[in-house]
């Protein structure tokens, strides 16, 4: 990947990822989202993990991100449109954000390793996606399950507890 599509994917993420934060319509905030994850996806294909790009594609961008808009949908967010904004803890969480952002350039300017190109891997391409299926089905089945239950569990429990009363 040429390095100009690098820096407008990885800042494509990264404003749409401060959208994420910044707007106040949770609808707008989940389709930044989106966008977010689709520059990630377009980075990770750039690293030729392409399995990890697809994944990111499919599963987050597209199975999460309709769970997460199905359960925005459900929940009444006008209460939530109608507070005001706390100058006072936005001043505050940005000079935490300046501070921490500074911190990082400090510790990458000052490591020799950063500075170094990265050399290419050694060896044959390996077969990712099947080795990734056997490991999920074999050693990891259970915990690949109970997470599946969980998430299914979570999105009736968002159903009933949206659930409108009679009048």
């Amino acid at each position: 990947m040429s390095p100009f599509l690098f820096w407008v994917f990885a800042s494509l993420t990264l404003v749409f990822g401060a959208a994420v934060v910044i707007n106040r319509n949770p609808v707008a905030s989940a389709l930044s989202l989106v966008v977010s994850f689709l520059g990630l996806a377009a980075l990770f294909m750039s690293l030729d993990a392409f399995f990890i790009g697809i994944i990111q594609v499919l599963v987050y961008a597209g199975a999460v991100m309709v769970l997460f808009l199905f359960i925005i949908m459900l929940l009444d967010i006008r209460a939530e449109e109608q507070r005001r904004m706390n100058w006072l803890a936005f001043a505050g969480g940005l000079t935490i954000a300046v501070i921490l952002l500074s911190q990082i350039f400090a510790v990458v300017e000052r490591m020799q390793l950063a500075r170094q190109p990265l050399t290419p891997l050694p060896g044959q391409p390996v077969d990712d996606v099947r080795n990734i299926g056997a490991l999920l089905f074999s050693s990891y089945n259970l915990p690949l399950q109970i997470v599946g239950v969980l998430v299914l569990v979570a999105t009736v429990g968002v159903v009933l507890l949206s659930k409108r009363e009679p009048r």
